[in-house]
């Protein structure tokens, strides 16, 4: 879910020294990061009760940022989309141990959309129309915004990259609700977006879905990865899976439109991986 980060810092969270201080949280919201604060403020709670330790959730303006705290080992544990965690598990050693769940389920997909009154019906439609078109992504890093529909576009014969390509204009929006409302008032003329986040913009009345029409879905993506870097001491990820394993707060829950959360591991990332490393879109080790 182009996306939430959430960081807790501190290096060695689990060494009986560090029982005294806060873990310092990091959220990089997919949608408006005012409409973020209260469930941070609720999350809070939750993860110091568990953890036994003070918490500290603070809102980051993108991903790049919430990267490089976990790179230089300020942050210990960071809630990535899919694509930013293999990429930046190319650089340091992570791994992921919890995930979302959306209608019990943990996968999601990236849709296209268009106006409801838009004459293109298809991806077909898309590409045969490029030319005449502006199409949005959302930020350039998200899998479902970015990433997953880039590759299918590219099997079309119209995209390569944002300086080639063969729309009439690409933008990089930089929020599903950016992207989705856009869409909805016809600034543009298609958009990728987060199936879940998508649909519970909708479902909050924050987008009109009766003025959108979905025609593309790709294949089912596993949901956006909580991960670790692999000092964090296996008590603390027992506890960590148990805190957000226990989170049934509707406040919590709705702005990752979950309706839980579960265990996830590295494996269930292999496809974005592999997605990544054949759009060029890895700096390896």
């Amino acid at each position: 879910m182009a996306v939430f980060i959430i960081a807790l810092a501190t290096a060695g969270c689990g060494s009986a020294k560090d029982q005294g201080e806060p873990f310092k949280v990091g959220v990089v919201p997919a949608q408006n990061k005012g409409d973020m604060q209260h469930a941070m403020d609720r999350l809070e709670k939750v993860l110091s009760h568990k953890l036994h330790r003070p918490v500290e959730i603070q809102v980051y303006s993108d991903y790049q940022g919430v990267v490089e705290a976990m790179k230089y080992k300020k942050m210990d544990m960071a809630f990535f989309g899919p694509l930013t965690f293999v990429q930046a598990a190319e650089k340091m050693d992570l791994k992921a141990v919890v995930t979302q769940l959306i209608h019990g389920s943990p996968y999601y997909h990236s849709y296209i959309i268009v106006p409801k009154d838009s004459p293109i019906r298809s991806i077909d439609d898309l590409a045969k129309n490029s030319t005449q078109l502006h199409f949005a992504f959302g930020d350039i890093n998200s899998t479902s915004g970015s990433l997953i529909p880039g590759i299918a576009l590219t099997k079309k014969g119209v995209f390569k990259n944002p300086n080639d390509h063969r729309f009439k204009k690409i933008t990089y929006t930089g929020s599903h609700d950016i992207t989705a409302l856009a869409i909805q008032h016809h600034k543009y003329d298609a958009g990728a977006i987060d199936s879940a986040i998508y649909e519970q913009l909708v479902k909050d009345g924050k987008v009109d879905g009766k003025k959108i029409r979905v025609i593309w879905k790709s294949e089912k993506l596993f949901q956006y990865p909580w991960a670790v870097r692999s000092d964090v001491d296996e008590a603390t990820v027992k506890k960590l899976q148990e805190a957000f394993l226990s989170v049934k707060d509707p406040a919590i829950l709705e702005v990752f439109g979950a309706s839980g959360f579960t265990k996830a591991a590295n494996r269930d990332y292999e496809s974005i991986r592999k997605a990544a490393k054949a759009a060029g879109r890895l700096e390896m080790k």
